[in-house]
């Protein structure tokens, strides 16, 4: 069995864009959490208008989850902590989230590259 990786917005825009590197991800058994799917339909909205940020939201959305307080105050401490690399909050709760549950964190954004617990994977 595939260990759960906890995925952020580069990995849901590339599956969405038909990339077939991010391709096997979906068939894998991954987790979000509810903040990286708000994310990640705002930019399909912004890109791609309302019934595509729908659609990806309806296919995406049984796989997030809720994130507990103390969980987001840990994210605003590990992006200040790390402010000089620009991390957005969305991908600070992502990668504490991650790490709070032994998930391997999977991105492509280079602020993360060579982090603990991070699957860097490029596009």
């Amino acid at each position: 069995m595939d260990v759960k990786k906890c995925f952020d917005t580069y990995v849901l825009m590339e599956v969405a864009l038909g990339n077939k590197k991010f391709a096997d991800y979906v068939h894998s058994d991954f987790i979000i959490t509810d903040l990286t799917l708000a994310e990640f339909y705002a930019v399909l909205l912004r890109e791609f208008g309302e019934q595509t940020a729908d659609y990806w939201y309806n296919k995406f959305k049984h796989y997030s989850t809720t994130v507990i307080k103390s969980t987001l105050i840990n994210a605003i401490k590990f992006r200040y902590k790390y402010r000089k690399r620009k991390i957005s909050f969305f991908d600070a709760v992502g990668y504490v989230f991650s790490l709070e549950n032994n998930f391997p964190f999977v991105t492509g954004d280079k602020e993360f590259e060579n982090f603990k617990g991070v699957e860097f994977k490029k596009k």
